[in-house]
């Protein structure tokens, strides 16, 4: 199963009153499992940055000028996400926005029913509860300290690790499934690859040293001895 974990960030709140999308970050989860595959891109919004905009995000009219404008980054971002469900923070905002930008570039728009809202999950699962990212964030123990301001590919994969811990934990279906198809331009034979370097083992030599002194005792015929 594709998941793509996504988030925006804007100019405003109302796509109707010209708002308009400045940056989209996205990262490619597969039956729970991070790829490592991401999306981002910063975008031209073709309007002035408000300036409480530009206090959220860091992202100023210099900034954004030269950046390209949703026309040219719209196939880009269709051939990315694909069929994928779309998990997202408060879905309603970045989906209204999303295809808002899709529909101005005659584009269909994505259906709502493709979206996972965390916000929604959070809420059913501890009501009455804060449930922003941050808060999420230091409920699981996630580690959000590079969040100094709002940035749409750190808080996707922010929003990954939040996710995972919402349905119950990392790698909740242990990457048992072994089909995939090829949505979205996904490789059908990727697999989790091997970590690059192996973890440090955690015996101390005392402890080698105590085992190997016990197995000595147990004389010749000892099993530690045949295998």
């Amino acid at each position: 199963m594709r998941e793509i974990v996504l988030d925006t960030e804007t100019t405003g709140f109302e796509p109707d009153q010209g708002d308009r999308i400045v940056e989209i970050g996205a990262v490619e989860l597969y039956n729970h499992v991070p790829t490592g595959r991401t999306y981002h891109q910063y975008i031209n919004p073709e309007r002035a940055m408000p300036q409480e905009a530009f206090e959220v995000h860091g992202l100023g009219d210099d900034f954004l000028r030269d950046k390209p404008i949703f026309f040219h980054v719209a196939q880009a971002f269709i051939d990315f996400v694909g069929d994928a469900k779309l998990v997202i923070h408060n879905a309603a905002f970045d989906m209204k926005f999303l295809n808002a930008e899709l529909g101005w570039v005659k584009r269909p728009p994505i259906p709502f029913d493709r979206a996972i809202d965390t916000l929604a999950i959070a809420r059913r699962k501890f009501p009455g509860s804060p449930s922003s990212l941050d808060a999420l964030c230091r409920r699981f123990g996630i580690d959000n300290s590079a969040r100094t301001l709002h940035g749409a590919l750190l808080d996707s994969e922010i929003l990954a690790e939040v996710y995972l811990e919402l349905i119950g934990g990392k790698q909740p279906d242990f990457g048992l499934s072994v089909s995939r198809g090829r949505s979205g331009g996904a490789d059908q034979d990727w697999r989790p690859q091997p970590r690059p370097a192996p973890l440090p083992p955690r015996i101390t030599e005392n402890e080698k040293a105590a085992h190997a002194a016990f197995v000595e005792k147990l004389g010749e015929n000892a099993l530690w001895r045949r295998v």
